[in-house]
C-alpha cells in the first residue's frame, strides 16, 4: 500500500507532459509542409482539359461559379448543418502543365470551409422628450446576423479524392481544347457592359 502511495505522484506528471506534448503536436500539425499529395493529382492531356472536367465535377455538386478561367477555376456551395449555423465551401482549382511536350497536367486543388452563427442584437427607440431630451426605450425587437465564427481549409484526403475521381469520369466527356476555348471567349461576350459613370458639372 506504502509504495503505492509514493509511485503515485509520480505517474501524474509523466502523463501531463505526454498530454501537453500530443495538443502541441495537434495545434501545430496545419502549419507545417508535409510529402503527402492530397491537394494535387496528375491528369492526362492538356490544362484546359482538366480544368474544364474539373468544372463540371463542381456543377454536379450544386457548386456556383464564381471564377471560370482556361486553367483556374473558383466555385462556391453553401449548406447549413444546424438551425443556427450557415457554412459555405470555396473550392479552388489551379491547373499545371508538367512539362512542355509531355501532355500530362498537375491539377492543385484546395477548399475553405467558412462557418457563420446566427447571432441576435435587441435594439432600442429614442423617443424625445422636452423637459429631459432624449430617451431610449428598449422594445424587445431583436435583429439577426450572420457572424462569421470560423474559417479553415479542409485537410481530409477523402474529400479531395473523391473531386478527384470524379474530375476523372468527366475527362473522358470534354470537348477538344479549342472548343473550350471558344465556348470561354463567347461567356465574356455575354457579360454585360459596365454601367456609365454620371458626368460631374464641370465636365460638360
Amino acid at each position: 500500500m506504502m509504495q503505492r502511495l509514493f509511485l503515485l505522484p509520480l505517474v501524474l506528471p509523466i502523463a501531463a507532459l505526454s498530454g501537453c506534448g500530443t495538443a502541441k503536436r495537434a495545434g501545430s500539425q496545419h502549419e507545417e509542409f508535409g510529402a503527402t499529395g492530397v491537394f494535387t493529382r496528375s491528369f492526362p492531356g492538356a490544362e484546359k482539359s482538366s480544368c474544364e472536367a474539373a468544372r463540371r465535377a463542381l456543377l454536379s455538386q450544386g457548386y456556383v461559379i464564381s471564377e471560370w478561367k482556361p486553367t483556374n477555376i473558383k466555385g462556391r456551395r453553401k449548406y447549413q448543418p444546424d438551425n443556427d449555423i450557415h457554412a459555405e465551401i470555396e473550392f479552388n482549382v489551379v491547373c499545371v502543365e508538367d512539362s512542355k511536350g509531355s501532355n500530362s497536367t498537375t491539377v492543385f486543388a484546395n477548399a475553405v470551409r467558412d462557418r457563420y452563427s446566427l447571432k441576435k442584437s435587441n435594439t432600442s427607440a429614442s423617443i424625445g422628450v422636452s423637459a429631459i431630451g432624449s430617451v431610449s426605450l428598449p422594445f424587445g425587437s431583436t435583429d439577426d446576423a450572420l457572424v462569421k465564427v470560423a474559417s479553415e481549409t479542409i485537410p481530409t484526403g477523402q474529400f479531395y479524392e473523391q473531386f478527384f475521381d470524379l474530375l476523372e469520369r468527366y475527362l473522358d466527356s470534354v470537348p477538344p481544347v479549342t472548343a473550350i476555348a471558344a465556348e470561354a471567349e463567347a461567356e465574356k461576350k455575354e457579360l454585360p457592359p459596365p454601367a456609365p459613370t454620371a458626368a460631374k458639372a464641370g465636365d460638360e
